[in-house]
């Protein structure tokens, strides 16, 4: 009979067929998967975290704030510059920027000069106009008018002398031409003072 080969260790292929096998990778396929099992359990618990919502713990209520020229119409209005001429130091002083209106009583018809500082809407001109209100030009300016008045920007009345400046000579113009037709609406008007009487005077807030 023929004799069987030879077993060599330097040739597997050499090796009987019931010796032959193949090892389970160590770092390899196997692991892939684990990382993947990694990320599924993290996207799950990232996923199941509560969407935490804080009610406050104190429910402010809505509050209506009034500026007092809720019942009035706004006749006028532009920005400009306002001064003050101040006695004492024998000076014009500015007062302030903003918005200058000429408002009209829905009910009594009177009018009133209202003009806030831009920004903090703090009050710097409140009178009302009457006929006896008169602009004067400021010298050496066309865009710019001047007139005594007693003012209650201040939350008392004060005798004041009052310049307010306009961006151009137009805007100046037609300023004064409303305020004379507000002059000329209070004709009518039974009382011919100067201001107001005492607890009439305008409303500053």
């Amino acid at each position: 009979p023929a004799a069987a080969p030879a077993f060599s260790f330097g040739d597997p292929s050499a090796a009987p067929a019931a010796f032959k096998f193949e090892a389970a990778p160590v770092f390899g396929a196997a692991a892939p998967k684990a990382e993947e099992e990694d990320d599924t359990a993290a996207e799950a618990n990232l996923s199941a975290e509560p969407n935490v919502h804080f009610e406050p713990l104190v429910q402010l209520p809505e509050v209506e704030v009034k500026t007092n020229e809720e019942d009035e119409d706004v006749e006028y209005k532009q920005k400009a510059k306002l001064f003050r001429f101040d006695k004492d130091a024998n000076m014009w002083k500015e007062r302030g920027s903003g918005e200058v209106k000429i408002l009209k009583h829905k009910e009594t018809g009177r009018y009133r000069l209202l003009m806030r500082r831009e920004k903090t809407l703090k009050i710097c001109a409140n009178h009302h106009i009457t006929f006896q209100l008169e602009l004067t030009p400021n010298a050496g300016s066309d865009r710019s008018w001047v007139w005594s008045v007693n003012d209650f920007a201040e939350g008392e009345l004060k005798s004041e002398v009052l310049a307010i400046r306009f961006a151009n000579s137009e805007i100046a113009g037609q300023f004064k031409a409303d305020f004379d037709k507000a002059r000329e609406a209070m004709k009518s008007c039974e009382t011919k003072a100067d201001e107001a009487p005492a607890g009439d005077a305008p409303k500053t807030e």
